[in-house]
């Protein structure tokens, strides 16, 4: 079965948040293509308010293959972060079209303050979640997830899968790949992708 993956974009997302495990989820088909079995697990949208060009945090500029009000049912929803989420917030239509496609999702998912609005729309009300450690004291201020956990790459409750800040969602992508298909074809994926973090300077720390 393919699943519809959709990732929300908004004005000042932060890149690697949705780029990140888009690679992930179009790497797992080439993957799954390259094994011989010809299905690709994943269908993958970038999704919008509008059909305008979306400008992210650092300058780049994305085009939306659907908008909100066109793009279907899904199975996965992920939201991203970046400074826009302070300002979508506030973005009653957008709040409510998560409210309202989350439910028909098989996984609900957010990178970093992504989370922010999934506890805001609702699916992530109640739950144990993470984001950035920079935002983890005003996300706990709100109130509205049961508890906002740090020094942590992601957190399942449930079906909502909530990932810290931004190359976190890489993470978060694989382990949902392994969920959906197997860890082994999971790591098959993070191989493919030569995603083996070795970050320099460390040995400063």
């Amino acid at each position: 079965m393919t699943l519809r993956t959709g990732l929300l974009l908004f004005n000042d997302a932060e890149e690697l948040d949705f780029v990140g495990p888009w690679e992930v989820f179009t790497m797992a088909n080439e993957v799954a293509g390259h094994s011989g079995g010809g299905k690709k697990p994943f269908e993958t949208l970038m999704i919008a308010e509008t059909s305008e060009p979306v400008r992210c945090r650092k300058g780049m500029r994305v085009l939306p293959d659907a908008t909100i009000e066109n793009c279907g049912k899904l199975d996965i929803i992920l939201i991203p972060g970046g400074q826009g989420t302070r300002a979508e917030v506030k973005n009653e239509k957008l709040l409510a079209w998560i409210a309202k496609t989350a439910p028909g999702c098989t996984w609900i998912t957010s990178v970093c303050t992504g989370a922010l609005l999934l506890t805001a729309a609702g699916p992530a009300r109640g739950k144990r979640v993470t984001t950035h450690w920079g935002f983890i004291d005003q996300l706990r201020a709100r109130q509205e997830a049961a508890e906002v956990l740090e020094k942590v790459r992601y957190v399942r409750d449930g079906n909502v899968v909530t990932a810290a800040g931004v190359s976190a969602g890489i993470d978060m992508a694989l382990w949902l790949v392994g969920q959906i298909e197997s860890p082994a074809f999971a790591r098959n994926v993070q191989r493919a992708m030569e995603y083996d973090p070795a970050p320099p300077y460390a040995a400063a720390v």
